[in-house]
């Protein structure tokens, strides 16, 4: 089925203006939608789809951890590997997501890993993906390793090419971010200077 992975950062409650268009776009095309079961992002595209009476959606969940499932639709669940927790826990539902879909919508904070992850993870399988940027307030288009720059990334020469995108084209220009820094470099958390016994930073 030709399917659109849903997704982005849990600080995420609601969704604006441009977001709901974008999703609208893609609901008049009859496409199938699989989006994750988390609080925030996941949960407000649930609330959105369900008001909308949209039927063709399905909720990936963690076996036996169901969180949300709004509009009562199939849920495929998805087992994760024995011992695993947080990120890993949730990210192997979004593995398969990926895997499923043909395209990616995403609702970027500017700081989530877990969103960023589900970029790459479409990206790597030459799947095209809408970001929207919570910074910039916009969506922009990744149709290839090389349009990483837009949300600020260094291009990863590793992604393959990628075909277009099944909505109307994002805002070509980038967000200016100032240096380009790398994907590992964005997913690692900020680290706090260390204090002194004087309480001066060492």
């Amino acid at each position: 089925m030709e399917a659109v992975f849903l997704g982005g950062s849990r600080r995420i409650a609601r969704l604006n203006e441009s977001m709901r268009a974008k999703i609208d776009e893609l609901l008049t095309r009859g496409l199938w939608m699989v989006v994750g079961d988390a609080n925030g992002a996941d949960r407000a595209l649930q609330q959105y789809l369900a008001d909308r009476g949209y039927e063709k959606v399905v909720v990936y969940a963690v076996t036996g951890l169901l969180r949300n499932n709004v509009g009562h639709w199939k849920v495929r669940s998805v087992d994760a590997p024995k011992g695993a927790r947080g990120f890993e826990l949730y990210s192997v539902k979004d593995a398969e997501m990926a895997k499923e879909a043909s395209y990616g919508l995403m609702l970027w904070d500017g700081k989530s890993r877990g969103t960023l992850a589900n970029v790459f993870k479409l990206l790597a399988q030459g799947k095209p993906v809408a970001v929207h940027m919570g910074p910039a307030r916009r969506f922009v288009s990744l149709k290839s390793a090389a349009d990483l720059y837009k949300i600020g990334l260094a291009p990863n020469k590793e992604l393959g090419a990628q075909h277009g995108l099944p909505f109307g084209a994002a805002q070509p220009d980038a967000p200016t971010y100032g240096r380009t820094p790398t994907y590992s470099e964005a997913a690692q958390p900020k680290r706090k200077r260390a204090v002194g016994a004087r309480g001066r930073n060492c």
